[in-house]
């Protein structure tokens, strides 16, 4: 599997950053979360653009939602996340809300 970055990825010697189309075909797709040696299931329920990049900036930001339906809310920290589409990758999720069927995770981008 491809090793993704939250920020910055190393694909050959390109160094390369992700960005919102990357996941925008990937809506209630399911992505593992490696969580203390366990992997964890967490649907993305939205992945949306905040905006215009500044000047000079890599990527447009965007916001990515993901939905974990476990009974315990997991701390906010990088995660190893993978997902048959997009391989493994490191994510920074913070819970953010939760719901009838679970907690609510966002992870940003800018």
């Amino acid at each position: 599997m491809p090793n993704l970055g939250h920020a910055p990825r190393l694909q050959g010697d390109i160094m390369q950053f992700l960005q919102l189309d990357q996941f925008a075909g990937h809506l209630n797709e399911t992505f593992m979360v490696e969580i203390d040696q366990m992997r964890t299931p967490f649907v993305l329920v939205e992945a949306r653009p905040l905006g215009h990049a500044l000047a000079g900036a890599m990527r447009e930001p965007f916001s990515l939602l993901f939905r974990n339906e476990a009974a315990v809310v997991f701390p906010q920290r990088t995660y190893s996340m993978s997902n048959a589409g997009m391989g493994e990758f490191g994510i920074f999720l913070v819970p953010i809300a939760r719901d009838r069927d679970g907690f609510i995770y966002q992870a940003l981008f800018n």
